[in-house]
């Protein structure tokens, strides 16, 4: 075998990964401190959700209710995935809200056999009553902020927001 067989002329043909840039020191320690952060503040928010809803809606019922109002006409599936749980357990967790008035099920007129969720009136306004409630008592806790921190914590959220939109968007692969 000679050389000339493994140089990169006649090497495989197969594109090459993409090259991710290098985080920066300022990206990387921002990114701790959001791992660090985030997780406290959801464990508040659920605990805060499930206090109001203890005898109304479970937590991942919550979550249900949520992602349909960010995506109306999701399939059972979507749900699932949503939930990270198998497509029985979705079902029966919608099912019950569908009993309970939160949820409408209508068939899908692209797909046969297949069903589009969707918020009611009625879960509409309950999850509405519940991220109110938990919004108010998040601005009490931010209560003793000054404005410049608000302000400066608002805008830092919007950054936040925008970068991880993109990435929502952007194309499974």
């Amino acid at each position: 075998m000679s050389l000339e067989s493994h140089t990169p002329e006649n090497a495989d043909s197969s594109p090459a990964p993409p090259v991710i840039p290098q985080a920066t020191p300022q990206a990387t320690q921002c990114a701790t401190e959001l791992m660090e952060t985030i997780p406290a503040v959801m464990q508040f928010i659920r605990t805060e959700m499930r206090g109001q809803n203890a005898a109304l809606l479970s937590v991942p019922q919550f979550r249900v209710l949520g992602f349909l109002n960010r995506h109306p006409n999701s399939s059972l599936s979507e749900v699932a995935e949503h939930l990270g749980v198998t497509r029985a357990t979705a079902s029966a967790m919608t099912d019950r809200l569908v009993q309970r008035g939160f949820l409408s099920r209508i068939d899908d007129p692209q797909k046969r056999r297949q069903v589009m969720l969707n918020l009611t009136e009625v879960g509409s306004n309950q999850l509405q009553q519940s991220r109110g409630k938990t919004r108010d008592t998040i601005a009490e806790l931010m209560q003793p902020l000054t404005e410049e921190q608000l302000l400066s914590l608002s805008a830092g959220l919007a950054i936040l927001r925008k970068v991880f939109d993109s990435v929502e968007s952007e194309p499974a692969s």
